[in-house]
């Protein structure tokens, strides 16, 4: 048979009261025991009826009179501070219940406020509203206009940031694309080596700092010179020794 709901009242027939009293003691004893168990604390149970003499106990006589004195050399504020009757039990559930209630209606107003102005956008009128209907909605509205614009600042503030961390990398990018390319390494010297007018030239500017310093070779300027006439042969440069050592003879010159 399944287990259905208990109504919990009165049991007006003695027979169904005296069983229904007897499981129930033999529950609270069990549950008793599980909570010192589980919790390790310091429980007992004392339970008197009409049916016997003797109240029945847990865990033991000794065990229930040391817990018993326990709480007795206990500050009678300590010993008081969660006991309750009957009263003041039904007190607190009818104060709970209370802001239970209180919350519920809550909720139900902001939900039909909220129906109201939707219902508003669509075309309904607001004439047969009394000012606390009125006023319930312009709170309604305020509290959307507020979290409409906090989303949209919060969206406004995240783009930026996209848009400042792209715009750092194509900063740094150009940056690298307009960095000045490091100077070339200077040639080792060349001994003994005849070379001609363009690559003469082309070490020159690598060594003396580009085609300034290049100009201001005499060879050059005479080069240059408007009455200068060569041919294939005379662009062959005298050598030099680069090194600053004593000509030696040398089996290319003539």
């Amino acid at each position: 048979m399944a287990r259905r709901k208990v109504k919990l009242c009165y049991i007006a027939n003695d027979s169904t009261r005296k069983v229904t009293f007897k499981k129930r003691k033999m529950g609270l004893l069990k549950k008793v025991s599980e909570l010192s168990t589980l919790c390790g604390i310091d429980a007992c149970a004392i339970v008197y009826s009409p049916y016997e003499n003797q109240p029945d106990v847990w865990p033991s006589h000794h065990g229930v009179q040391r817990i018993v004195s326990q709480f007795k050399r206990m500050p009678e504020m300590e010993q008081s501070k969660r006991m309750v009757d009957q009263d003041s039990f039904l007190r607190q559930r009818i104060m709970k219940s209370n802001d239970q209630l209180i919350k519920q209606m809550k909720d139900n107003k902001e939900q039909e406020m909220i129906a109201l102005m939707f219902e508003t956008l669509v075309g309904r009128s607001l004439h047969p509203l009394g000012m606390m209907d009125l006023n319930d909605l312009g709170w309604t509205i305020e509290q959307y206009l507020k979290d409409i614009y906090k989303y949209q600042s919060d969206t406004n503030n995240r783009m930026a940031m996209v848009a400042g961390s792209s715009s750092s990398s194509t900063v740094a990018a150009a940056a690298a694309l307009l960095a000045p390319t490091p100077p070339p390494l200077a040639p080792a010297p060349n001994h003994g080596v005849m070379r001609t007018v363009g690559e003469s030239s082309q070490a020159a500017a690598s060594s003396s700092g580009g085609i300034d310093q290049m100009e201001k070779q005499p060879w050059f300027m005479n080069l240059m010179s408007p009455e200068a006439s060569f041919n294939g042969d005379d662009l062959m440069l005298p050598f030099r020794d680069t090194c600053h050592t004593p000509h030696q003879s040398n089996n290319f010159l003539p």
